[in-house]
């Protein structure tokens, strides 16, 4: 497209050309778009179906008006590949396009609306103008159809571009894929999940039983014995080594009882002997000499 033939002097046809460069310099490929050689202000377009969606795979063709006050203002969109979320051939109500002036910013581009396009393709339609609501299986039908054979739209010129673009876009898209293909992996991470749960479970039931062993609660234990138990665990061995000690501590706390019941005898003696010689009776406790 040669730019010497458009009046650059113009803001809005300078603007124009500066986004086809930029777009011809930095294709992408997820979409397409070009304006018309007699009229810079319409392009052609065709964008890809999102990925993991039911548009996935499909080639949407649309066009593009800009007004002559491009970019103060914003443009508006027609798709016209039959899709299932968008109807053809009409102007569609979206934030970007011209039936929402209030929301559009003169910073935004043909690129930047093409990509919002596409992020609206899944959204849930809720009566918007130009909105339809078909089922997934039905856009998905429509998706494979889309790849078949470009729309066919106004002048021979017009067409031949839809028919370049298209080819373009078929060569950077990868089939539709099969009914079920992407949600393998979703079901693959559900069985995964459920899996991780029950074994969670498991293990929740192991650790239970270890603490049962390790804590061996009954209605004769006692508070001491119980504290015993949390820290060794029960077994043969440990029993035995838990039983000596208490078996050394009563031996010792008889003798420490005996031994005080001897000295309270030997005191009680002394005394006895003190007062009977007192009294008179002391030499029933001498040795006669």
């Amino acid at each position: 497209m040669a730019a010497d033939k458009y009046n650059l002097k113009n803001p809005a046809v300078k603007r124009i050309m500066q986004e086809y460069k930029e777009m011809q310099s930095n294709p992408s490929d997820d979409f397409m778009s070009r304006p018309l050689e007699e009229n810079v202000f319409e392009w052609q377009f065709a964008i890809r179906g999102p990925r993991d969606t039911e548009f996935e795979g499909g080639i949407y063709h649309g066009r593009i008006q800009l007004p002559a006050e491009y970019p103060l203002k914003p443009p508006s969109f027609m798709l016209l590949t039959p899709n299932g979320r968008f109807e053809t051939q009409t102007k569609i109500c979206l934030s970007i396009s011209n039936h929402h002036p209030e929301h559009w910013q003169p910073s935004w581009s043909v690129r930047t609306a093409l990509v919002a396009l596409m992020a609206f393709m899944p959204t849930n339609p809720n009566g918007a103008l130009g909105s339809l609501d078909y089922k997934k299986e039905e856009r998905r039908d429509l998706a494979i159809k889309s790849r078949e054979t470009p729309p066919k739209f106004g002048a021979p010129e017009r067409q031949k571009l839809i028919y370049e673009i298209h080819e373009y876009m078929l060569s950077k898209i990868p089939p539709v894929p099969q009914d079920g293909t992407s949600e393998a992996p979703e079901e693959q991470s559900t069985n995964s999940e459920g899996e991780a749960q029950v074994n969670s479970q498991d293990a929740g039931g192991d650790r239970i039983i270890e603490e049962v062993h390790e804590v061996p609660l009954n209605a004769e234990s006692s508070p001491a014995e119980v504290r015993v138990s949390k820290e060794v665990p029960s077994n043969s061995s440990n029993d035995q080594q838990l039983q000596k000690p208490r078996v050394h501590k009563a031996a010792d706390d008889r003798l420490f009882t005996w031994a005080a019941v001897g000295l309270t005898i030997a005191i009680l003696v002394l005394l006895l002997k003190k007062l009977m010689k007192s009294s008179g009776h002391g030499a029933l406790f001498t040795d006669g000499s």
